[in-house]
């Protein structure tokens, strides 16, 4: 079993920039593909990034591709979320989570809610327009 705990969300203006932090403790991050998602008030919960467990692959939502990047340090058990060129619609709590989906020989990223196990409480962004 994994605990995340996502840190670095804030208030800051549109076209800014911020660094999410998730930091992984129990077993060692490297074993679980992490993703981002967020969920804005009113709405679901959306698929924002995600990095295989080598960090050597990543996959984005259409929505934030080409403004965030997802990355990870296994030697800190820690994955980042860079999100630059912020717009007021990036508003919602973002969530890391852990996945265990394992196919053998493959350094898989996982894009779907359903499969990921683990997830951190959340942490706030809110982008001023």
């Amino acid at each position: 079993q994994v605990q995340l705990v996502e840190s670095g969300g804030g208030l800051v203006q549109a076209g800014g920039s911020l660094r999410l932090s998730c930091a992984a403790s129990g077993r060692t991050s490297s074993r679980y593909v992490m993703g981002w998602f967020r969920q804005a008030p009113g709405r679901e919960r959306e698929y924002v990034a995600g990095i295989s467990r080598s960090g050597g692959r990543t996959y984005y939502g259409d929505s934030v591709k080409g403004r965030f990047t997802i990355s990870r340090d296994n030697a800190k058990n820690t994955i980042y979320l860079q999100m630059n060129s912020l717009k007021s619609e990036d508003t919602a709590v973002y969530y890391c989570a852990a996945s265990t989906k394992y196919i053998w020989n493959t350094d898989m990223v996982v894009t779907t809610e359903v499969e990921y196990s683990y997830w951190g409480q959340g942490t706030q962004v809110t982008v001023s327009s």
